[in-house]
């Protein structure tokens, strides 16, 4: 089979010739549909800290038909379209059974996307129904993770939400924060790239950072927001979002930040603010995440900026480590 592989940190990734996985006993075969480059992705990539090693096969946001199913797998046929959680686990433990492997002892990040075929434990499979496009689901796994972030948050109808950060899961936070009942969503970002894209799934404003924010985010909220959501993972927006925050407000961390970061605790004692963590998804908020990719008109699809082969991956995956236009990349592995 085709995939792309990965080789050593700041190396480019590369297409390669791999022998086609074999499924264990309980796992599935799968032929990717789609598979989305992710944020973390970007990070495993140039950051050791992540020890990937040598000729892995990442890429985590992936959909598929199944082509072969192992002997001890039950609830899933050949020939089934599924949306994959990549959260990997026993499949038996307590955790397991509430639908929570990120807290399994054996659990992992299943990777395998960026590829042509790849495998993965049945209980991680979600079948599809009809009406949800076999590409389209592959934003389950994003639109899961931002919808965790709300849920850690507690939010109320009515709430003012800040946003810091534009990327996939900003905009997903922004998205989900109005669904579930905010009166205002303000984004802030460097730059203006998306602002249309942010508008479109429900952000109220867009504000790009020219060193005034303190004073504008209040004016576009009416007040102090409620709750800050830190989507970027740079030292620094702990501490912004902290003062943006109103006084007894929830800021929640989303970012995936893997160097020192200092904030002052005693201001955000002073502000009695819950600071909150948030990572991965549990299986209830993967499913409701299918559930708003269903129909052709979903909004949440326009968080898809491109769709790309695997001969061409590899650049735009480089190409995203420079902001613009774009949002979330998906690669189509079987695509001409």
């Amino acid at each position: 089979m085709q995939a792309i592989v990965f080789k050593a940190p700041h190396q480019p990734l590369q297409v390669a010739s791999l022998p086609a996985p074999t499924p264990g006993p309980d796992e599935v075969l799968i032929e990717v549909c789609r598979c989305g480059i992710c944020g973390s992705d970007l990070h495993m990539t140039h950051d050791p800290t992540f020890a990937i090693a040598p000729d892995t096969v990442l890429g985590h946001e992936y959909s598929g038909r199944v082509v072969e199913c192992g002997a001890q797998v039950n609830g899933l046929r050949v020939g089934d379209h599924v949306a994959v959680a990549p959260l990997r686990g026993c499949g038996q433990c307590e955790h397991c059974r509430r639908g929570e492997p990120a807290w399994c002892a054996a659990f992992s990040l299943q990777g395998g996307g960026f590829a042509e075929l790849a495998t993965a434990r049945a209980h991680q499979c979600v079948v599809l129904p009809a009406s949800i496009g076999l590409a389209d689901s592959a934003l389950a796994e994003p639109l899961a993770v931002a919808l965790h972030g709300v849920m850690r948050a507690r939010l109320r109808p009515g709430a003012k939400v800040l946003v810091l950060g534009a990327g996939a899961i900003g905009l997903a936070v922004a998205y989900w924060a109005r669904r579930l009942g905010a009166a205002k969503v303000c984004i802030t970002d460097l730059g203006d790239w998306q602002r249309e894209r942010a508008l479109q799934l429900g952000a109220s404003d867009f504000l790009v950072d020219d060193g005034n924010l303190a004073r504008r985010i209040p004016e576009c909220l009416g007040g102090p927001p409620d709750i800050v959501f830190e989507c970027v993972g740079r030292p620094g927006l702990i501490a912004a979002a902290v003062e943006h925050v109103r006084p007894r407000g929830t800021v929640v961390i989303l970012g995936l930040c893997t160097v020192a970061d200092s904030f002052m605790p005693f201001r955000a004692l002073s502000k009695e603010v819950s600071l909150v963590t948030s990572a991965f998804f549990n299986l209830d908020e993967f499913r409701a995440a299918l559930d708003v990719l269903d129909g052709p008109h979903a909004t949440a699809l326009a968080m898809v900026s491109d769709t790309v082969s695997l001969a061409a991956m590899p650049q735009a995956f480089e190409a995203l480590r420079q902001r613009t236009h774009q949002c979330k990349v998906m690669v189509a592995p079987f695509s001409n």
